[in-house]
């Protein structure tokens, strides 16, 4: 059995603020390892992190992330329409990380048989090109909420221990709710996977948000979403489940911004009581 996680979540709340000292730029979140930072400037700006363009759509609105291990000073600067140029520094705020030892976890899903091999592998195939869209509707900009509700099993970065193996950080967080309960889409969205039987995710969707923010859906019981649907706030894409490597139902939602895996957690904040 999956055993209590001894952790208590890092105070995530949706900060606010005026990053460069300009009234018509803004940007919200938190410079911190998984964070997802949200912002709008006017139409024309031109945004760099660490001198790379960020995507900017025509309304303004841009994302970007930070990985579980992101470390160290970020420059963000922005070039306004009439040329000049805004910089400013924010340093990276660590995190600490849980361990979570999981028991009673079948032993194919800990040490995979040879002849599963490929299967895997093609499975990650899949998700890593469902992964490559980059739509240039900013569908994040309107706000996320939970997909479903119920007990936080599982936090985004922990170290997983599966009977006693250690194997690759947890980064998703896990709503542990009964099978059958709806999954909705956080915000909207572009359905770009929809499989009902991954070798290790069982029932998995991948929803693309724009601008390389995706949400992937794990562990579901039953995946009506198909490829190319929009999906707007609150659409169902399917029921909670407990196929894949799982001890129990739950949901295992994920986020990336391009291939960085990033923490849900740091938009919707934390679960309603």
């Amino acid at each position: 059995m999956m055993k209590p996680l001894l952790v208590c979540f890092i105070a995530l709340s949706a900060l606010v603020s005026s990053a460069l000292a300009d009234d018509n730029i803004s940007v919200r979140g938190e410079f911190i390892q998984g964070g997802i930072i949200i912002g709008k400037a006017p139409s024309g700006t031109k945004i760099f992190l660490n001198q790379e363009v960020i995507k900017l759509s025509e309304q303004g609105d841009f994302v970007f992330g930070f990985g579980r291990d992101a470390e160290g000073v970020i420059e963000l600067s922005i070039q306004k329409p009439n040329g000049e140029i805004q910089t400013q520094n924010y340093e990276i705020k660590k995190r600490d990380y849980a361990i979570q030892r999981i028991e009673g976890v079948a032993k194919k899903y800990v040490s995979p048989p040879k002849e599963v091999s490929d299967r895997i592998s093609r499975d990650a195939a899949v998700v890593a090109k469902a992964r490559t869209s980059n739509f240039d509707e900013p569908m994040y900009a309107s706000g996320f909420i939970w997909p479903a509700q119920g007990r936080i099993s599982g936090v985004y970065g922990s170290q997983r221990v599966f009977n006693g193996v250690p194997k690759r950080p947890h980064y998703g967080v896990d709503v542990a709710a009964p099978v059958g309960t709806p999954i909705l889409a956080p915000a909207p969205g572009i359905v770009t996977l929809a499989e009902p039987d991954l070798y290790y995710s069982g029932g998995t969707v991948i929803l693309d948000h724009g601008h390389g923010l995706s949400s992937t859906f794990l562990h579901m019981d039953s995946v009506t979403a198909k490829v190319g649907d929009f999906l707007t706030q609150g659409d169902q894409l399917g029921t909670l489940g407990a196929t894949g490597r799982v001890t129990g139902p739950h949901l295992d939602w994920r986020m990336n911004w391009f291939k960085e895996r990033v923490d849900p957690v740091t938009l919707v904040g934390q679960m309603p009581k």
